[in-house]
């Protein structure tokens, strides 16, 4: 698919400012849409939307088709008459700046669970048609989510693997006594996710109305305690018991000794196969209901993964396993048309896998903060950019950019600032400039970045359990100046979305001493 040359931000969700502990969904969205597109900006980049689990992390989501429900705004169920006022006066102080999930979550849980008592009790016609339309365009996914999340809130929130046998295993009957004895959990569970997924709805329509595309993001492997893992146990290598008998992660780099444990079950791609890889089909078709194009993440995975024996501590003990390759993408084709995806081909990179990934024409990335080891030849040098790329300043698993000239050998830091030319004293400016001139059709940078801020605002640490995923920007950084700032970029680069020329008379020099 030939994409049109643009720029964007990434910006989780979670990362918005608001009163209610978490960004979501609500008026400040929208605010964050306009000042999108006063930015000139035509993308914006969310990392996955499902419901985060273990540590936090949307990477490690209790279903692959659901939405997060933590990202509901409760304003807007207050003005539909969902919520009360009384219902908003047990908020907890929240901080700022940061989100604090062990506050967040179980307030909002207990919002929604007054809201649905609300719902119930009303006469709202129209929502109740919109939510029976809704349980029944997402059946498929949902029936299985909806008695997953129930059982599991019964059992305190545990693992499926640690249920009662009878339910762990899904046998038919104890399945249908559940379905019965939690009818009313289960209830709560759709509507939760009608209320994402209606919200969401209007967040995506109020952008392309002012011409901006969202990019998702698609994990290859899903989580263990998933409901797809749950319902679907064959298509994946799990021992009878329901634990996997092989787990993901890759092997030891120079980033790490002991390589990266994932610990994420593997596919049994023989079996997704044999149904035309339907799962697969399903899966993706949905993330493109929500968003415009997919950044496909650990693309290599599709080529040859790390296979490690379950149990294992670290990732060195493992093997190369060939993937579904060209085949799968042939088929993915052949249902959805031209693939709106970017591969995200980062880390060690061998010829198989830039072999799919231009088979299919589909669009590497390339990260600035990796290009100034000191070899000219660097892929990730702007002089050795393609067209057919997304160039980004970093991402959500590296520090920003700031923080990233702090802490780098001075070899780094002496080789960027004689290639760039500049003095660091702007260094995350410095990579946005260069990531806006490559020739890549696609740049983008964190919104951290945008801010010039240091360590204190990264996103995430891999391989850290806990203390991610929590960085949240101010209302005042949504402000005219940088807004002005980000569309002379635009502007100058001839990534502006409104297509206002590749030039602009009387341009002054941008001033962006941003304190660091």
């Amino acid at each position: 698919m030939k994409f049109e040359r643009s720029g964007g931000i990434i910006l989780h969700p979670t990362s918005l400012p608001g009163p209610f502990g978490i960004g979501d969904l609500g008026p400040t969205a929208k605010r964050w849409i306009d000042f999108l597109d006063e930015t000139g900006c035509g993308l914006w980049q969310v990392l996955p939307l499902g419901p985060t689990g273990y540590g936090d992390s949307p990477y490690q989501c209790f279903s692959a088709f659901a939405g997060n429900p933590y990202l509901v705004s409760p304003q807007i169920l207050f003005e539909e008459g969902l919520l009360q006022a009384e219902d908003l006066r047990d908020m907890p102080d929240f901080p700022a700046e940061r989100v604090d999930y062990g506050k967040v979550i179980p307030w909002k849980l207990g919002l929604w669970d007054r809201a649905f008592s609300q719902f119930q009790r009303s006469s709202h016609r129209d929502i109740r048609q919109e939510f029976e339309q809704y349980q029944e365009e997402n059946r498929y996914w949902l029936e299985d989510y909806a008695l997953f999340m129930a059982i599991k809130e019964a059992y305190g929130g545990g693992s499926w693997i640690h249920w009662p046998e009878p339910y762990r295993s899904r046998e038919e009957i104890a399945i249908s006594e559940a379905a019965r004895h939690y009818a009313l959990e289960i209830q709560k569970q759709k509507f939760r996710q009608f209320l994402f997924f209606r919200q969401w709805g209007s967040i995506r329509k109020y952008a392309h109305e002012r011409n901006i595309k969202i990019i998702g993001d698609i994990p290859i492997f899903v989580a263990h305690d998933s409901a797809e893992v749950w319902a679907n146990p064959g298509l994946f290598f799990l021992d009878p018991d329901g634990s996997p008998s092989v787990v993901a992660g890759v092997p030891p780099d120079y980033f790490s000794e002991t390589g990266q444990l994932w610990g994420n079950p593997l596919y049994r791609w023989e079996r997704h196969k044999l149904d035309g890889y339907v799962w697969w089909i399903k899966r993706i078709k949905s993330v493109l209901e929500l968003v415009d194009i997919v950044r496909l993440d650990h693309f290599r995975g599709f080529s040859g993964y790390w296979e490690i024996p379950y149990g294992e501590p670290t990732a060195v003990k493992g093997r190369w396993v060939k993937g579904p390759g060209i085949e799968f993408f042939t088929v993915l084709e052949k249902s959805l048309g031209d693939l709106p995806i970017i591969a995200e081909d980062l880390g060690v990179i061998t010829k198989d896998v830039e072999y799919l990934r231009d088979y299919f024409g589909l669009p590497g990335m390339r990260v600035i903060q990796f290009a100034f080891h000191g070899d000219p030849s660097e892929p990730f040098l702007p002089h050795n950019h393609i067209e057919n790329c997304a160039v980004y300043t970093g991402t959500h698993d590296n520090d920003t950019s700031l923080g990233w000239y702090r802490r780098v050998p001075e070899a780094e830091k002496d080789f960027y600032r004689r290639y760039l030319g500049r003095t660091g004293e702007n260094v995350a400016w410095d990579f946005i400039r260069a990531a806006w001139s490559s020739v890549a059709f696609f740049s983008l940078a964190p919104m951290q970045d945008f801010l010039n801020l240091g360590n204190e605002a990264r996103m995430n640490y891999p391989g850290n359990p806990s203390g991610n995923w929590a960085w949240r920007m101010k209302e005042e950084d949504l402000n005219k100046d940088l807004a002005e700032k980000i569309k002379e970029f635009n502007i100058l680069y001839s990534r502006d979305k409104s297509g206002a020329g590749k030039t602009k008379n009387d341009v002054e020099e941008i001033e962006y001493e941003t304190a660091s």
